[in-house]
């Protein structure tokens, strides 16, 4: 472990030449709301605005360093990972070939392309990643190019382990308690390698894509069903062979899982009251917070904001998402009379605090009656029984499908 702490040292002082070490902020809204000296470690301000410059910088860097003579590096990735590998190949001037999935947004294919300039190539192939990567390591066994794993590679963890030798120099010491996303691994085994064995630590993985707490419950790495895409930095189906090696003695109660619509009240939180722009992934060690509250109150906390690359054209979906999980927003199917009147009568039995922001009639499910789809804001969660009270007593037949997955899905 010794060794690998040097190298992580090593692998720090390496990048100085490279970029400056990411701020270590402490954060007062935060510190105050949960009476503890709550400290950001901001990763979502690297030059690509993700941690994932480091794995690629050193992986690259020691590749490099057995043979000089190596051009091409390869990898698959739709987001933070192929960025940081484009802006790392313009840097030691090699060519790198970004494999991305043709599902890919063009702004992440802009911002991988504006990164690594001329150096760098993207191949899109497949609909799915799994065929993405397949197509990544074809080519690579064709051409005898570098591969460059996202997280499953003992250089990449030891790169990103350089995130706890900054913390440490900035904030002078380790803090209690370290909190921590968790998606294939590498950060948190970096991190955790670095620090040791006796470092207080929670991690926290997206609800819809739970791979530490699976690999832990059955001992070893399991695929798992991602059940949600919308952290999609952390959102992985299997966490690596060798990070979970490095992870296999954390206490299963220190994993939590974040629901995906409570993180959009973070994002939407730190955006608003902080100014702070937040990927979902990057949300969430500020996330969990509420749920450690007790056992980090008058301590030391060191928070990894893991990355900030958020595509503004999905703050409505951020916005809807967190008024469904803080419940002051949902959707009914109105089984309204097709009669004079009628909607005049539903309209009144709103409070003055309830609006309507859908409103679409569906079909005629009889002669005298149709189907309305409506979805209703409001501004207190607690005003919502009494609507419905109030529309019950009036006879309306009106059914809450907020969270009806498959009806929410092709209605709403």
């Amino acid at each position: 472990m010794d060794d690998f702490k040097n190298n992580a040292k090593a692998a720090e002082q390496a990048m100085r030449a490279f970029f400056a070490p990411t701020p270590l902020q402490k954060n007062i809204y935060l510190s105050e709301r949960y009476g503890a000296d709550i400290w950001l470690k901001r990763e979502d301000l690297s030059p690509v605005r993700s941690y994932k410059i480091r794995g690629a910088f050193n992986a690259m860097r020691k590749a490099l360093a057995v043979d000089a003579t190596r051009r091409q590096f390869v990898c698959a990735s739709a987001g933070n990972h192929a960025q940081g590998v484009a802006y790392v190949c313009q840097h030691f001037g090699v060519e790198g070939v970004i494999f991305m999935p043709v599902t890919t947004p063009q702004q992440k294919i802009a911002k991988t392309r504006a990164f690594g300039g001329a150096n760098v190539r993207i191949e899109l192939v497949g609909d799915y990643f799994d065929e993405t990567l397949a197509a990544a390591q074809g080519f690579c066994a064709r051409e005898g190019a570098h591969f460059l794993s996202p997280f499953d590679d003992e250089d990449v963890i030891e790169g990103q382990a350089s995130v706890a030798v900054e913390m440490v120099e900035q904030l002078g010491h380790a803090p209690d308690c370290l909190v921590l996303p968790v998606g294939g691994g590498g950060l948190s085994a970096g991190m955790l390698s670095y620090l040791g064995r006796d470092q207080a630590v929670t991690l926290v993985e997206p609800l819809g894509g739970p791979s530490l707490t699976a690999a832990l419950a059955e001992g070893g790495p399991k695929t798992v069903k991602i059940e949600d895409t919308f952290v999609d930095g952390a959102a992985v189906a299997r966490i690596g062979e060798k990070t979970f090696a490095r992870l296999n003695h954390v206490e299963p109660e220190r994993v939590h899982l974040a629901p995906e619509n409570r993180i959009c009240v973070t994002i939407q939180e730190m955006l608003n009251i902080e100014g702070i722009v937040l990927e979902p992934a990057g949300a969430l060690s500020i996330d969990v917070l509420p749920e450690i509250a007790d056992e980090i109150a008058g301590k030391s906390v060191v928070c990894v904001t893991s990355g900030g690359n958020f595509d503004f054209e999905r703050l409505p979906e951020v916005k809807e998402r967190a008024m469904r999980f803080l419940g002051v927003k949902k959707y009914f199917i109105l089984r309204m009379p097709q009669r004079p009147g009628a909607l005049r009568e539903f309209l009144n039995l709103l409070g003055p605090d309830d609006d309507i922001a859908r409103f679409e009639y569906l079909k005629k499910s009889a002669r005298n009656f149709g189907s309305v789809l409506i979805g209703i804001e409001t501004t207190d969660a607690a005003h919502f029984p009494d609507l419905m009270a109030r529309i019950e007593a009036r006879g309306f037949a009106c059914r809450d499908i907020t969270n009806d997955e498959v009806l929410a899905e092709f209605l709403i």
